[in-house]
C-alpha cells in the first residue's frame, strides 16, 4: 500500500482544512520523511492565509512545494523538521530541514532536504527558514565592526536579526518595538529593547522588519546622515506612504531591500545550501528558542491559522507539532 498522509490546506481565504494524500513511493533519488515539527511563519503565510498576495506576486510567492494556486485553494509553508524514513543511507534516519508545507508525511527529492546538525534540537530546527532570512539579511546589509544598529519591528525575523546582530563585536544593537512584551524576546537575546519613542538615534543602520508604514518611517528618522534602511517586510497588496520630501534628500538617506528568495549579491558565490546549512549551524545557541512563542498539535491547524491572522494568538514563531504515529 501507497502510505498515507494528512495535509493542511487553505480552502478559501481565512479558511483552511486538513485533507488526506496518497503518497508515491519514494524512487532511488528520494526521501520519505515523516514529520516532526514545522513552523508557522506569522508574516508571510498569515497574509496568504487572508489571501493578501497580489496578483503580480503569484508567481514569485510561490514555495518550492506549494500545491495550488493563490489565492485559494493552496497548500503553502516552509518550515518543516521531520525523520528520513526511506532514502539514502546517508540519509536514512536523520533528521532533517525542508521548505514543505504543513504535511504528516512527503515525498521529496533527496537533494531537498538538509541535515540538521547533532546539537540543534528538532523543535528548534523550524526556525531555519527564519534565520536564513536573517543571515542574507546581513549579507545585505553588510554591518561593521562598532555600528550603531535598530531593528525595528520586534517578530520572528526582526528578532532574529537582532540575535545575530548581538555576536557582532562592539556594536550597538538595540530591539525597537511598540510591542513591550518584546523585552523579554530582547533580553533573552542579549539585546537591548526600546520603544519607537524611546529609541536610540545617530544609526548607521536600521533593519526594518515591522510591515508596518509608521516603523519605516520611525525608522529612517533613526538613522544619521548617509545612513541606510535595509527593508524585510513584505507588505503584500498594501501600499505604503513615506516622508521622502522632508530630510530624506539632503541627509542622503538609503532605502534597500533584502528579499531571501535571492541569494545576497554579496555573497552569490555561496548559494541557497550553503546559506540554509548556516542558518542551521547558527541555531546550536539556545537563546533562539525565545522565538518559539506558541505550540499546537497539526491537527489543531484549522483552528489556529485564523487566531494567527487575527492576531488573537501573537506568536513569534508558532512551532507545530505531529503525532509519532501519525
Amino acid at each position: 500500500m501507497k502510505p498515507a498522509a494528512r495535509a493542511f490546506w487553505l480552502r478559501s481565504p481565512g479558511e483552511g482544512e486538513i485533507r488526506d494524500v496518497t503518497l508515491p513511493a519514494p524512487r532511488e533519488d528520494e526521501v520519505l520523511v515523516r514529520s516532526l515539527y514545522s513552523g508557522v511563519s506569522r508574516g508571510t503565510e498569515t497574509l496568504v492565509f487572508r489571501g493578501g498576495v497580489p496578483e503580480n506576486q503569484h508567481s514569485v510567492m510561490r514555495a518550492p512545494f506549494q500545491q495550488g494556486d493563490f489565492p485559494a485553494p493552496v497548500k503553502y509553508g516552509y518550515l518543516s523538521v521531520g525523520l528520513v524514513e526511506e532514502g539514502p543511507a546517508a540519509l536514512k534516519g536523520r533528521t532533517v530541514f525542508c521548505l514543505y508545507p504543513h504535511q504528516t508525511r512527503y515525498v521529496v527529492p533527496a537533494s531537498a532536504v538538509t541535515v540538521v546538525p547533532d546539537d540543534v534540537p528538532a523543535a528548534r530546527a523550524v526556525l531555519a527558514g527564519t534565520v536564513e532570512t536573517a543571515v542574507n539579511a546581513l549579507w545585505d546589509a553588510a554591518p561593521l565592526i562598532g555600528d550603531r544598529i535598530a531593528v525595528v519591528g520586534g517578530g520572528m525575523v526582526g528578532s532574529s536579526v537582532a540575535a545575530l546582530l548581538a555576536r557582532f563585536p562592539g556594536v550597538r544593537v538595540q530591539l525597537v518595538d511598540a510591542d513591550p512584551a518584546r523585552a523579554t524576546t530582547a533580553e533573552a537575546l542579549g539585546v537591548d529593547f526600546a520603544s519607537p519613542a524611546d529609541a536610540l538615534g545617530d544609526c548607521d543602520l536600521v533593519v526594518h522588519a515591522s510591515a508596518t508604514e509608521q516603523g519605516l518611517t520611525r525608522s529612517l528618522e533613526l538613522l544619521r546622515a548617509e545612513g541606510t534602511v535595509v527593508e524585510l517586510s513584505w507588505y503584500g497588496d498594501r501600499r505604503v506612504a513615506l516622508p521622502l520630501g522632508e530630510a530624506f534628500h539632503s541627509r542622503r538617506l538609503t532605502i534597500r531591500s533584502s528579499q531571501v528568495g535571492t541569494v545576497s549579491p554579496a555573497r552569490a558565490s555561496r548559494g541557497y545550501g550553503d546559506r540554509l546549512a548556516l542558518a542551521l549551524k547558527l541555531l546550536a545557541d539556545p537563546a533562539l528558542d525565545a522565538l518559539v512563542t506558541g505550540e499546537s498539535a497539526f491537527e489543531e491547524l484549522p483552528k489556529v491559522m485564523p487566531q494567527l491572522a487575527s492576531g488573537e494568538i501573537a506568536a513569534l514563531c508558532h512551532r507545530v507539532r505531529y503525532d509519532k504515529s501519525a
